[in-house]
C-alpha cells in the first residue's frame, strides 16, 4: 500500500492571472500558501487482478481504463500507464468546490502515488507540470497556480512567464512572524458549494487586463510588506486585491458574500477575500486577535471558522509498503 498527502492551498493576491489568456500577453504572479489540510489517495493491489476499483464520492470497479466514468481519473490513469489489479481511493479535509484547490490537490496526489506504484520519484516541478497539463485538457478556463501550490508546498510566489515557464520564489519569514501571521488569519467556511469553472470562463480578460495587471503588481507588494513584517500593510492589500477581483466578473460576488464581507470590517478586520475563483466556498480575513472574538460572533451562525496552520512540506508519499 501507498498513501500519498497532498496540501490544499489558500491564495493571497493573483488569482486570475495563472490563465494563458492573460500570463501569454502579460507575466501573471501569484502569492499563495498551502495548509496543513489534505487530499489523502491510497492505492494497493486489488484483489481482482484483471480490475481496476476506485473509491472516491462513488465506487467504480472497470475492467480497462476506457471504462472508468471519473474522468479526470481516467486521464491520469492513461497518462501513467496504468494496469489492471489496483484499487485506488481518496479521502479529503475539505469537500470539493470550495476554493482551496481541491481538483489539484485531487490531481497532484493521485499522480504522485502512481508514480510511486512504479517506483519512481517525481521531481515536484514534473509534478505540477504533468498535473496542469492534464487538467488543462478537461477544463479548458483552469488556471496553473493550485497544481504548484499542492505540489511544492509552503509560502511561495509563482510567476507565470509568456512562454508557460513557472518560477517558483519561496517567501522566507521569521518563524515567530509567520506564527503571529497565522494568528492574526481567520478562515470562514460560507458554504454554498459550486462548480467554478463557469465562473472562470466568465472573466473578461481583455476588458479587465488592466486590473489583472494590477493584481500582479499586488502580488510584490504583499511580499515585501511579509518581508518587512508589516501587518498593517498586508491586511490593507488583502483588502484592495479583494476589490480588484470582484470587478473581474460579476459572478466572482454575491450580496450574501458582500455582505459577510461588510459584516467582517465592521467587525474587526482590516481586509479579506473569498477564496478560489469566487461565489462560493471559504472567506479568509486578517483581523487582529483582540478582534477576532467579535468577527466569529458577527458571522456566526451563518458562518463556521475553520482552524488551519500554514505547512512547507506539500505533496508527500507518507506510508508505503513495500510488502504488498
Amino acid at each position: 500500500m501507498i498513501i500519498t498527502r497532498t496540501p490544499f492551498r489558500i491564495s493571497f493576491v493573483g488569482g486570475g492571472t495563472d490563465i494563458p489568456e492573460f500570463y501569454e500577453q502579460n507575466k501573471g504572479a501569484v502569492l499563495s500558501s498551502s495548509i496543513n489540510k489534505y487530499m489523502y489517495i491510497s492505492s494497493h493491489p486489488f484483489f481482482d487482478k484483471d480490475k481496476i476499483r476506485l473509491k472516491y464520492s462513488q465506487t467504480e470497479t472497470v475492467s480497462t481504463i476506457g471504462e472508468i466514468e471519473h474522468e479526470l481519473l481516467k486521464r491520469i490513469f492513461t497518462e501513467m500507464n496504468v494496469g489492471n489489479g489496483i484499487e485506488l481511493s481518496s479521502i479529503a479535509d475539505i469537500v470539493s468546490g470550495t476554493g482551496m484547490g481541491s481538483s489539484s490537490s485531487f490531481t497532484v496526489g493521485v499522480l504522485h502515488n502512481l508514480a510511486a506504484q512504479k517506483g519512481k520519484v517525481i521531481d515536484k516541478a514534473d509534478l505540477a507540470h504533468t498535473a496542469y497539463k492534464i487538467e488543462r485538457s478537461l477544463y479548458s478556463s483552469i488556471g496553473k497556480q493550485d497544481q504548484y501550490a499542492a505540489s511544492f508546498g509552503g509560502l511561495n510566489v509563482f510567476e507565470f512567464s509568456k512562454n508557460g515557464d513557472v518560477t517558483r520564489t519561496p517567501v522566507l519569514l521569521n518563524s515567530d512572524f509567520k506564527k503571529e501571521l497565522n494568528k492574526k488569519l481567520v478562515l470562514f467556511y460560507v458554504g454554498n458549494r459550486k462548480s467554478t469553472k463557469s465562473i472562470l470562463k466568465s472573466y473578461e480578460y481583455e476588458k479587465k487586463r488592466t486590473v489583472l495587471r494590477q493584481m500582479t503588481d499586488l502580488v510584490y507588494d504583499l511580499k515585501y510588506a511579509l518581508e518587512k513584517e508589516s501587518f498593517d500593510d498586508f491586511g490593507a492589500i488583502l483588502h484592495e486585491g479583494w476589490l480588484l477581483k470582484k470587478t473581474i466578473s460579476n459572478q466572482i460576488s454575491t450580496q450574501e458574500i458582500d455582505t459577510i464581507y461588510e459584516t467582517a470590517l465592521k467587525n474587526g478586520a482590516k481586509g479579506g477575500k473569498l477564496l478560489g475563483a469566487g461565489a462560493s466556498g471559504f472567506m479568509l480575513f486578517y483581523c487582529e486577535e483582540k478582534y477576532q472574538n467579535n468577527l466569529i460572533r458577527s458571522l456566526e451562525p451563518t458562518c463556521r471558522r475553520f482552524d488551519f496552520s500554514f505547512e512547507e512540506d506539500g505533496s508527500q508519499v507518507i506510508f508505503q509498503d513495500t510488502l504488498t
